[in-house]
């Protein structure tokens, strides 16, 4: 009978605990929805970045105004013109007279690159087997210019595969390149798993970080402290929110770009959201740290802005290849969260892998999140004792 009523007494207690906790949690939800600019930045932030960078911010071609200077306009070069004028890339900018009007046409912003003919082209191609056609590029923009230069030579190149038919040399070998999970070199499959990576550790630590922060800031904290949550209590239930909040938003980038960008999805999307929780509650334990070092808000966003964004789009190999880097820089990129949950999310959407292809860098994940929980744990009693 005295065992049954302690534990009666105990199991008591831990419910009334509980209600606590989720009363504050259900508290913390509705201080979020209540606050306009906290909404804005939680769900009109990924919104507006996964559209800028899925059409505007993009490393593809599209609409490359290109001239022709032909002296011969023949049918050859006409057909030439064509293939590469149908292919999508490109849009006629009309004809210049002579090669002395190339810099004229760059200059006035009439055309970015220019195909350029020799003289009698059909005559010397069929009598000699060779005729001279050159690419002239606007370089200002030296990255999009390679492009349209790549893609302008491969269609030539392909033009001139279709007219040999059945005419082959002695000996000839080709190397026929095959573009394997982006046959058609889009940027967006590369942004959307970085997007993810971008915008999970801006919102997860970010936010978690100025809650935080502000409470310390405005003397809120102490009551809370005073209550009968304990501290462990009160960092689960400020933190809580954020972890549905971000894998909303993390379900909501995945959906756009699947749905509006046409990102395939080839492997299993329960792996894909448990790397993503994962992923957020990496992000949510270094804000809890970020919020222990900062004493206002002010700290804390600049912590978390130029210690946890840059980084991310620098180092993590979102934009720059990490092997362009210097060695120096590539050691440093290997602490960095979103450069292990940028190739998890690649491997996963588009290679189609399974965990038994991304276990290594799960672990050094999982190996993160642990170090930065426990790191934020004792630093945040630390600070309040």
């Amino acid at each position: 009978m005295i065992l049954f009523h302690a534990v009666f007494t105990v199991a008591q207690t831990e419910i009334k605990r509980m209600k606590r906790f989720f009363g504050f949690v259900l508290k913390e939800f509705r201080h979020i929805f209540r606050d306009p600019r906290t909404l804005a930045i939680l769900f009109g932030l990924p919104m507006v970045m996964i559209i800028l960078f899925g059409y505007v911010v993009s490393n593809d071609i599209k609409d490359i105004r290109l001239a022709v200077v032909d002296p011969s306009r023949d049918a050859v070069t006409r057909q030439i013109t064509d293939k590469i004028l149908s292919s999508g890339y490109f849009i006629s900018a009309g004809y210049l007279e002579q090669e002395k009007d190339i810099e004229q046409a760059f200059q006035g912003d009439r055309a970015r690159l220019v195909l350029l003919f020799g003289s009698d082209f059909e005559e010397k191609l069929m009598r000699e087997k060779k005729a001279d056609v050159r690419l002239v590029v606007d370089a200002a923009d030296a990255n999009s210019a390679q492009l349209a230069v790549n893609y302008a030579e491969g269609i030539i190149r392909s033009w001139l595969r279709e007219q040999a038919g059945e005419v082959k040399l002695p000996v000839q070998i080709e190397a026929i390149p095959r573009m394997m999970y982006n046959q058609e070199l889009r940027g967006v499959y590369m942004f959307v798993p970085g997007l993810m990576a971008l915008i999970l550790m801006l919102i997860s630590a970010l936010m978690t970080s100025v809650t935080i922060t502000r409470e310390k800031e405005f003397g809120t904290m102490e009551p809370l402290l005073a209550s009968p949550l304990k501290p462990r209590e009160i960092i689960m239930g400020k933190v809580t929110p954020y972890v549905f909040l971000s894998f909303i938003n993390a379900i909501t980038i995945i959906t756009l770009g699947i749905l509006v960008f046409g990102v395939p999805l080839r492997g299993s999307v329960i792996l894909l959201l448990a790397e993503s929780m994962l992923y957020i509650t990496l992000a949510l334990s270094l804000g809890v740290f970020i919020s222990s070092l900062a004493r206002s808000q002010q700290i804390a966003m600049v912590i978390s802005m130029v210690g946890l964004m840059l980084p991310t789009i620098l180092l993590s190999g979102f934009i720059f290849p990490i092997d362009n880097m210097p060695e120096i820089l590539q050691a440093f990129s290997t602490i960095m969260p979103a450069r292990w949950f940028i190739v998890i999310v690649k491997n996963i959407m588009l290679k189609g892998t399974g965990l038994a292809f991304v276990w290594k860098e799960t672990l050094i994940l999982l190996a993160m999140t642990l170090f930065f929980i426990i790191a934020a744990v004792r630093k945040f009693k630390t600070r309040l004792e």
